[in-house]
């Protein structure tokens, strides 16, 4: 079987939906699975043994870019079942060009409600449903599969890269919405709490002028800028990481490492998977993941204690 998965992006969202691999393969062995990503978010998915061709299409300029990338599709040998796990029309449209059997959420069950139309089978899989639980779901109705027990999920993120050392805690202080991000005075708290090596991550200018601020008022250091393999690999050998909602918080979730998600204005229920080492802390209130709130701050009113406590019962410290 000759199987083509949709997910552009973004990082967080492309991490949560990789989790169908693994179910997949070991329903269908000798399935060949192609991914079709954004090349902004293609290294993501390599050294993913799981997936046979990574299709990174270059979609950041806009409709002329689309368009060209559209053409090169047309010409690709079409698939036995393609499946949308974006849900927008652009992602329809390309899922269109791949085969005949194409597969993704119903109208009521995504943001844009047109590009169910593209799909030959739909389904109704609630939007506000935990997203994993949604993507596993999705993924196993195309190919009449049991859905699993994710608790029982292997790590799905693959690195080469050589980096090989260890730190206790690292703090990620970035996020795409500044009011997914926890604020950097509470992280001090938290890493002069706890009295273990701690390591920051940042992605760019003003995440790094956190993790400066970060620094200086404890002993963590600053990491250099990782490209994506290189994080991997970090995060598979950290003993815990602390972050917002964001894709490299998340990055631990698929890697089994003990990790804290800190929430304020996106819904924990909805944006991750809880486990006995991957917890979460949010804001104690309704989030509507139909109608987000962007200029919700409440992220800033959860006291580092509850992190610190959390931390130290992670860190059997």
């Amino acid at each position: 079987m000759k199987i083509a998965i949709v997910k552009l992006s973004a990082l967080g969202d492309i991490v949560h939906a990789m989790i169908v691999l693994q179910y997949i393969k070991k329903e269908i062995p000798n399935a060949t699975i192609d991914w079709f990503v954004d090349d902004r978010f293609s290294k993501i998915l390599e050294n993913n043994p799981h997936i046979n061709t990574i299709h990174a299409l270059k979609l950041k300029n806009g409709n002329a870019s689309f368009y060209k990338e559209y053409k090169k599709l047309k010409k690709i040998s079409p698939y036995d079942i393609v499946i949308d796990l974006q849900g927008l029309i652009k992602s329809a449209v390309i899922s269109r060009t791949l085969g005949k059997n194409i597969i993704g959420f119903d109208k009521n069950s995504i943001r844009e409600p047109l590009a169910s139309f593209f799909y030959t089978k739909s389904f109704e899989i609630p939007y506000d449903e935990n997203i994993i639980i949604r993507n596993i779901t999705l993924a196993c109705k195309a190919l009449n599969l049991k859905v699993p027990n994710l608790q029982n999920k292997k790590p799905f993120l693959y690195s080469n890269s050589p980096l090989s050392f260890k730190p206790t805690l690292l703090v990620i202080v970035g996020s795409s919405w500044k009011s997914k991000i926890y604020p950097k005075e509470h992280y001090v708290s938290i890493i002069n709490a706890l009295h273990v090596e701690t390591f920051i991550s940042w992605g760019d200018k003003h995440e790094k002028q956190n993790a400066q601020f970060i620094c200086k008022q404890t002993d963590a250091k600053i990491l250099p800028k990782l490209n994506l393999d290189e994080l991997k690999t970090v995060i598979l050998n950290t003993s815990l990481v602390i972050g917002g909602d964001t894709g490299p918080t998340h990055m631990a979730l698929a890697l089994n490492t003990p990790s804290i998600t800190i929430f304020g204005s996106t819904s924990s229920l909805r944006n991750t998977l809880k486990t006995d080492i991957n917890l979460t802390i949010d804001c104690e209130k309704y989030i509507n993941s139909n109608s987000l709130d962007k200029n919700d701050f409440c992220i800033q009113n959860i006291k580092p204690e509850k992190i610190i406590s959390l931390s130290k019962k992670l860190l059997k410290c």
